[in-house]
């Protein structure tokens, strides 16, 4: 008796929009911008390679309030490349796909079931003999789901293979919103053989009564999507037991890249070190492309150059990559000072003045209303869908400002204390 197999993804999160990636490379932002059309692509390569009977999509294909009638005859296309082969594919509204206006409008080929706001069971049908599978769904009617959705489901049919399509936070993760809570206790007491979960950004897999998995991302978007992106190649045996296999599926990987520069005193040395990481984080990665975010952290002398010179340091990164071949650098981030025991090269001013804008300046009243008036002009006058840069809610806008006039007081420091230096020099 054969064994029933099929993809289990989720979040693709088509055309989903760039923000701060599209403010600082164009290049790069074109190639992430695709990415997740790339991914699509993939996880249909991957079905027809794997002679698959079905691929299941737990929730948010789209992206949020998306019109792009070109979002929807790619997807059209691709799914059709499945309809042709003769293979199921089983969809479900999540809280990003609730928002799109083309959800309803698409016309998606007979082999495509998108389940709707109410619960069904859909049998498939199988050879003569073969244990019965069924597949239970049901879709965000709304963006917002409070409460659980487990009991809207049918009841499993007897006998069968009942596999449940659900879009969840289950009990809650960091950086995802509640939505449709439910436990994983309740999920393996349903009766169901297996749920393919949706919503949670990150894979994971639990053994039970029943198998549940959150398929997890299968193209990370940003930095914090960072990691390798996959679906899950799930096969059901006609006794019941399942396997999982996990498979990768994107174009490009997300990738933090830490560089101790504590103790390096020379430019040179620096350059070597980040081209050093560079190269290993690009060894380590699986996808075609490396995205990554290299965090220099420490106590060295070139702590002030650093600062003041971060564009040329930025540039000397890039060039590491491009040599590497299919890799990027999106962002420097500096966390770095003076060893201890230096004293800022321009003596005792200096220190004075670092002292005075860290005690005075920075955390008083007067300084942070401007700097909260001009950020508030500057939210004004970008288009809405990035405004969230600056801060989603008030106290993350006021975080954000606080760290932006820190980080811009030490290279105002920097730059004087570097300039200094070479006048000296010269």
């Amino acid at each position: 008796m054969a064994a029933f197999r099929f993809i289990h993804a989720a979040d693709i999160h088509l055309d989903s929009p760039l923000r701060s990636l599209a403010l600082r490379d164009a290049d790069l932002a074109a190639l992430i911008g695709d990415a997740t059309r790339r991914a699509l692509t993939a996880i249909v390569d991957l079905a027809l390679a794997e002679h698959v009977d079905a691929l299941l999509v737990a929730g948010d294909l789209y992206d949020g309030d998306q019109t792009s009638m070109k979002t929807a005859r790619f997807l059209a296309t691709e799914m059709k490349r499945l309809d042709e082969a003769g293979i199921r594919v089983f969809v479900i509204r999540g809280n990003h796909d609730a928002l799109s206006k083309i959800t309803a409008e698409l016309v998606l080929p007979e082999g495509v079931k998108l389940f709707r706001g109410r619960a069904e069971a859909i049998e498939i049908e199988r050879g003569r003999g073969e244990r019965p599978v069924v597949v239970h769904g049901l879709s965000f009617q709304k963006p917002l789901a409070p409460e659980s959705l487990l009991p809207s489901f049918r009841p499993p049919v007897e006998g069968a293979v009942n596999i449940g399509l659900m879009h969840t936070s289950l009990d809650g993760a960091p950086g995802h919103d509640v939505y449709a809570p439910c436990r994983l206790a309740d999920l393996d007491a349903s009766g169901f053989r297996y749920w393919a979960l949706g919503h949670i950004h990150q894979r994971a897999v639990h053994e039970g009564a029943a198998t549940v998995v959150m398929a997890g991302i299968p193209q990370g978007r940003d930095i914090n999507e960072a990691g390798a992106k996959s679906v899950s190649l799930v096969t059901v045996r006609d006794d019941g037991a399942i396997t999982v296999e996990e498979r990768m599926t994107g174009i490009a990987e997300f990738r933090r890249v830490p560089l101790d520069a504590t103790g390096i005193a020379s430019w040179t040395d620096l350059v070597a070190a980040l081209s050093r990481r560079l190269r290993e984080a690009r060894e380590a990665t699986g996808t075609p492309h490396l995205v990554a975010r290299v965090a220099i952290t420490g106590a060295t002398p070139l702590a002030w150059r650093i600062r003041r010179d971060a564009d040329l340091l930025k540039t000397e990164a890039d060039q590491a990559a491009a040599a590497l071949g299919q890799a990027h650098v999106e962002k420097l981030e500096l966390s770095i000072a003076p060893p201890a025991a230096v004293t800022p090269i321009a003596g005792d001013a200096l220190g004075e003045l670092a002292r005075l804008m860290a005690g005075d300046v920075l955390p008083s009243e007067g300084f942070r209303t401007g700097l909260g008036g001009v950020a508030a002009q500057l939210r004004g006058l970008l288009p809405a869908e990035l405004r969230d840069l600056l801060g989603a809610d008030e106290a993350g806008s006021d975080a954000l400002l606080a760290r932006i006039a820190a980080e811009g007081s030490e290279d105002v420091l920097a730059r004087i204390a570097a300039d200094a230096e070479d006048g000296e020099g010269g």
